[in-house]
C-alpha cells in the first residue's frame, strides 16, 4: 500500500511540483511578491501532505483514531448500512492544518467497502455524515467484532483516496488513505462499546485510543 514510509504523501507530489515550478518562473522574472506567495504555497503544500511516523499502541484491543483532528461527535446513532441497529459513533473533524493521511483504527480484514457521491457541506455539520461524498470500510477483527469507518469529504475537500480493496488485511495504525483539504472521519462501534474520548478533545491518528473492543 502507498505512503507507508514516505515523509510526504505521494498524492501531494503533483501539487508541490506545480507550485515549485511557478515559484521558479516568478523568481527568474524577478517578481518579488508573486515569488514569495508561490513559495509559501509550495511550503504549505508540503506541510499539508506531510506523513509523519506514529507510535502505535501495543494493546491489540485498542481502537486508535483514524485521523488527526478534533472530536465533534460522540453518541449513539442508528447505523442501517451494515449494523442494522444502534451503534456508537465517533466523528473527527480535520482542518487544513491537520495531517490528512488516515490510519486503520484496528487490525482486521476488509469485508466490504462503499463509495457514495454526494454534497460538499461543511464537514463539521451533522448532515455531512449522510449527505456528503464519502467512502467507507467495514472491517472484521480476528475476534469477530465489526467496525465501520467512513471518510467524508467536506466544504473544500474534493478528493477521497482509499487504498485497500475487499479481502485486504490491515494492521492497526497502518496508513490506508487520505482526504485532500479538510474533512472528517466517522467511526462506528458495536452498541455498548465504551468510548474513551469526548467532544472537543484532539486526536492523533494511530496513537490516540478511542475505545477498547470487548
Amino acid at each position: 500500500m502507498r505512503n507507508q514510509n514516505q515523509p510526504v504523501a505521494t498524492e501531494g507530489y503533483p501539487f508541490i511540483a506545480l507550485f515549485a515550478f511557478i515559484t521558479l518562473v516568478f523568481a527568474l522574472l524577478q517578481w518579488s511578491f508573486p515569488t514569495l506567495l508561490a513559495l509559501f504555497l509550495t511550503l504549505f503544500t508540503v506541510y499539508f501532505f506531510r506523513n509523519p511516523e506514529r507510535c502505535i499502541p501495543a494493546d491489540e484491543d485498542a481502537v486508535v483514531a483514524p485521523a488527526d483532528g478534533k472530536v465533534i461527535f460522540v453518541g449513539n446513532v442508528l447505523e442501517d448500512r451494515y449494523f442494522q441497529s444502534e451503534a456508537v459513533k465517533v466523528s473527527i473533524f480535520m482542518s487544513v492544518f491537520n495531517v490528512h493521511v488516515n490510519r486503520a483504527p484496528t487490525s482486521g480484514k476488509v469485508v466490504d467497502m462503499f463509495y457514495n457521491k454526494g454534497e460538499f457541506f461543511n464537514a463539521a455539520l451533522d448532515k455531512a455524515s449522510l449527505q456528503n461524498e464519502q467512502a467507507g470500510i467495514l472491517m472484521e477483527t480476528e475476534g469477530g467484532s465489526k467496525l465501520l469507518f467512513v471518510q467524508i469529504a467536506g466544504l473544500i475537500a474534493r478528493r477521497i483516496v482509499t487504498y485497500p480493496v475487499v479481502g485486504d488485511l490491515l494492521k492497526r495504525g497502518m496508513r490506508y488513505g487520505l482526504i485532500r483539504f479538510g474533512s472528517r472521519v466517522d467511526v462506528y462501534f458495536p452498541s455498548g462499546t465504551e468510548v474513551l474520548v469526548r467532544v472537543g478533545e484532539r486526536t492523533v491518528a494511530g496513537e490516540s485510543v478511542l475505545a477498547y473492543l470487548k
